[in-house]
């Protein structure tokens, strides 16, 4: 236990006072989670001028009661969003059936209530989907099946899935893609979320008639995908917090809950990924996300 205090006393994580998980310690007959701070204790001897560092004291805050708190909300959001996906998923599947010619023709203010309708069942099972994949994050359970995986594959599922949405507001997707690239070393289906996601924000936030790049490149050993839009762009102000949970930048009407970004940085960062993003406030928004890839393949890849 106490080799498990002291640890990180001298180490590099420390000296930049980056936050560190919670200690897990056996307490009071059950699991205990506590924040572990070190305070540097400097004094100026008498009669000299320069401080002496002459230890470091370990203060523990027992955190249990809020982390019980913490697994209670998630376990709660998780069920809540799990039931919801049933009767969303049978109000989709109506609302097929209604469009079908075969069971009867709609007029059209009855047309005009079945896409309004659908459009708030699809919003609807994407917020689900949300909340699941979160709870999923801060749990600590994200399921990853890292395999060789082509970029390719996973830009046409993010460019098929918004498709509607660019053709809505007569956006061009430009795609560039280098012949010779080698396979990803990724999970397929969580990565193709987070370019999903990404693009539909870039959608979502440029103008009428504009176009959206979508880039593929090698960078640091590393295969980078980067979404870049013309929008308005971020203010430096919000770059920072722009991948915190439930943050929204002030003043915008866009819809959204909050979580897509941070559940992106973190299946990005759990296939051991970095993400980021560089914005020009009034002229557009780059995200970027960095993935492992393998050197030795041969595989080659067409722009097509």
């Amino acid at each position: 236990m106490v080799r498990l205090l002291i640890k990180d006393l001298f180490s590099e994580v420390q000296k930049q006072k980056e936050k560190q998980p919670p200690l897990k310690i056996y307490a009071d007959n059950k699991e205990s989670y506590f924040e572990k701070e070190i305070i540097p204790i400097k004094i100026v001897p008498t009669g000299e001028k320069e401080e002496k560092m002459i230890g470091n004291v370990i203060m523990l805050q027992n955190i249990t009661p809020f982390k019980e708190l913490d697994f209670a909300k998630t376990n709660f959001i998780a069920t809540v969003s799990h039931e919801l996906k049933t009767p969303i998923s049978s109000i989709k599947m109506s609302l097929q059936l209604l469009e079908n010619k075969q069971v009867g023709l709609l007029n059209e203010e009855q047309q005009i209530l079945v896409e309004s309708i659908k459009e708030g069942a699809g919003r609807l099972l994407k917020i689900t989907a949300e909340l699941l994949n979160m709870t999923q994050v801060e749990s600590g359970s994200i399921q990853l099946n890292i395999i060789p995986s082509y970029a390719k594959e996973i830009i046409d599922y993010a460019v098929n899935a918004n498709k509607a949405a660019a053709e809505e507001k007569q956006i061009k997707l430009k795609i560039n893609i280098p012949e010779n690239l080698p396979k990803l070393l990724a999970d397929n289906e969580k990565t193709s979320w987070v370019l999903t996601n990404l693009l539909s924000n870039a959608i979502r936030y440029s103008y009428d008639n504009s176009a959206i790049y979508i880039n593929v490149s090698i960078e640091n050993i590393k295969i980078k995908f980067s979404v870049t839009d013309t929008g308005q762009g971020i203010s430096q102000q919000y770059v920072d917090k722009i991948f915190d949970r439930y943050f929204r930048i002030p003043g915008t009407k866009k819809e959204g809950t909050g979580l897509g970004l941070s559940i992106s940085k973190k299946f990005i960062e759990a296939q051991g990924g970095q993400i980021s993003v560089k914005s020009d406030f009034g002229a557009g928004s780059t995200f970027s996300f960095l993935l492992n890839y393998l050197p030795a393949d041969n595989i080659k890849e067409n722009k097509s």
